[in-house]
């Protein structure tokens, strides 16, 4: 059994430069833990694989192609491949969510 605590998990670098913690990674699927502190967002990119948000604390805002809505916990948003995307929290509070990448990505993120 492994069993990995979210807030405690090792960070891991990324070109948005926000808190995120690689929880989950083998060649099925990528678990990714996300903290946006008020103010921070993911920059818009494209994922070679379909993704998965589940939002676990807070309020963010997630814009997928052309679509933009507001979100709270318990919420799950499919982002279909290849389509660009993106998180803002302009909220006062903490907003945290999974990122779950189907299956593991071979090619690299692309940042627009």
């Amino acid at each position: 059994m492994e069993i990995v605590e979210a807030k405690t998990a090792d960070l891991t670098a990324n070109p948005h430069q926000v808190n995120a913690s690689k929880l989950h990674d083998s060649e099925h699927a990528q678990i990714i833990h996300i903290v946006l502190e008020p103010g921070e967002s993911l920059k818009k990119h494209i994922t070679p694989v379909d993704v998965i948000f589940y939002v676990l604390e807070g309020q963010g805002i997630v814009e997928i192609g052309e679509e933009k809505q507001q979100v709270g916990p318990d919420t799950l948003i499919n982002s279909p491949a290849k389509i660009p995307h993106c998180w803002y929290n302009e909220s006062s509070a903490v907003l945290r969510f999974l990122v779950v990448k189907v299956p593991r990505p071979t090619e690299a993120t692309k940042l627009l």
